[in-house]
Order: structure tokens, then C-alpha cells, then sequence
């Protein structure tokens, strides 16, 4: 499992040895920083927090929420799979609050979705929907998106209508039915909405944009699928977890 130094060390776009040499230690040295097999000391914390261009109590924080997380013997936690009927009720749920908007076509729900499910996971650490996602060029992509929009316009749930945002073709779904929500707990129903509140206002690109700095799309390969795990490696600017100061 990657470590918060090894992310950060490649969203800074810097190597091993750069780093290595940065701190004037030897590779294989820096290597067992790196895999958390040693702790840097105060003087190699205060370098790579210069490197990685944070605050040295950032650096802090993070590096001791990830020995926190990662102590004794490291365990990968095992995703649930997608959960189809509640990706298809918070669908008609987003939709029918703010899916006539002139800006919440196909690009803009992805990202949407995306927030919400990585989001509801860095807080709380439990899935939402669990839709699995790929890097693409454009931001996070819901995989099943496609085969989730058939079988809903099959049951008659939601209609496709093509349409035009600033002169940009663009694909809008319209509910034809009221979401069911018996499913949705309060907590998630609650995240839903705030996660609407601070996004939904947002152009495609805007929340392209802000998805291309998220970590987890960050560190992803081009059409890998985005590992949940790493939302506890982001960024201020998308983070939403309340961390405790050390």
C-alpha cells in the first residue's frame, strides 16, 4: 500500500533520488522512509514539507494519520461491490432536485456522483453507493453509469434528452418518477444534500477541474480504476474529513 510520503513525493512530479538527494541520504535509505519501514527525523520532515510544498504542521498531521492508519501490519480494505438499487435511487434523487438545471448534463453527474461516493468514504469511511470509477480525461467516470441509465429509462424511471450548454452538445436525464429514499439512511441523506449544496452550482468543467486535483484521480493511471483508499491523502482543497490536530 502506498504510503502518504510516496503520494505526495508523486504530486510533487519528483523522484526517489531527487528526494534522496534533497535529503542527503542514499536511495535505499529514502526507500525505507518511503515504505514507512523508518521515521523521518525532525530536520528530513521540515525538508520534504519545503519539497512538497505544504505547511511543516500539515506534514505533521498527515504523516502521523497515515503511521495511524497503517500501524502494525498493513490491511487493504476490501471494497463492497456496487450497491445498483441505491446508485439508481440517488440518481432520480440528484436528478429530481437539481437535474433540470442548465449545467447538470452527463459530465457534471459524474463528478457529482464521484464527490458523493469518495466523499461519504473519507468521512466516514463506510460506502455510499460503492460504484466503481476510472480515470479518464475529463475527470472520474462511474463505470456502470451506461448499463444503470438503460435499465432506468427501460423501467421508465428517466428520460435522455439531448441538448446545448454554451454552445457544447450535452446529454441531460430527466426524471420521470420520484426517487425512493426508504433506503437512504439520514446521515447519507444529509451528506447527499450538502454534497448538492456545494456542487451542484458548478459547471462540468469546474467540477472537472476539481476532480483533477483530487488525489485519488491523481495518483490513478489513465483508465485504472480510482482506489477509495487514497481520499485519506487529499489535498485542502478537496478534503472534507475533520482530521484532529496533533
Amino acid at each position: 500500500m502506498s504510503t502518504w510520503i510516496q503520494n505526495q513525493r508523486k504530486l510533487s512530479g519528483i523522484t526517489q533520488e531527487e528526494t534522496a538527494k534533497s535529503l542527503g541520504v542514499s536511495r535505499p535509505t529514502y526507500i525505507k522512509l518511503e515504505k514507512g519501514e523508518s521515521k523521518p527525523t525532525e530536520q528530513q520532515k521540515a525538508i520534504l514539507a519545503r519539497i512538497f510544498d505544504i505547511s511543516q504542521d500539515k506534514f505533521e498531521k498527515r504523516l502521523s494519520e497515515n503511521i495511524s492508519r497503517n500501524s502494525d501490519h498493513i490491511e487493504i480494505r476490501e471494497i463492497p461491490k456496487e450497491n445498483t438499487n441505491k446508485f439508481k435511487e440517488i440518481l432520480l434523487y440528484i436528478l429530481g432536485k437539481v437535474g433540470s438545471r442548465p449545467n447538470i448534463g452527463q459530465t457534471a453527474l459524474y463528478k457529482l456522483l464521484y464527490f458523493i461516493d469518495f466523499d461519504y468514504y473519507e468521512k466516514y469511511e463506510e460506502q455510499l453507493i460503492g460504484a466503481t470509477y476510472i480515470k479518464n480525461t475529463y475527470g472520474p467516470t462511474p463505470v456502470s453509469f451506461a448499463k444503470i441509465i438503460k435499465q432506468m429509462e427501460s423501467e421508465k424511471k428517466i428520460i435522455e434528452v439531448k441538448s446545448k450548454y454554451f454552445d457544447h452538445d450535452q446529454t441531460k436525464y430527466i426524471s420521470t418518477k420520484e426517487a425512493d429514499i426508504s433506503s437512504l439512511s439520514g446521515k447519507e441523506l444529509k451528506h447527499i444534500d450538502d454534497e448538492i449544496e456545494r456542487l451542484a452550482h458548478l459547471t462540468a468543467k469546474q467540477l472537472s477541474d476539481l476532480s483533477h486535483k483530487d488525489t485519488p484521480w491523481l495518483v490513478a493511471k489513465n483508465k485504472e480504476i480510482i482506489n477509495y483508499e487514497h481520499v485519506f491523502y487529499r489535498p485542502e482543497e478537496t478534503s472534507v474529513g475533520e482530521y484532529e490536530s496533533l
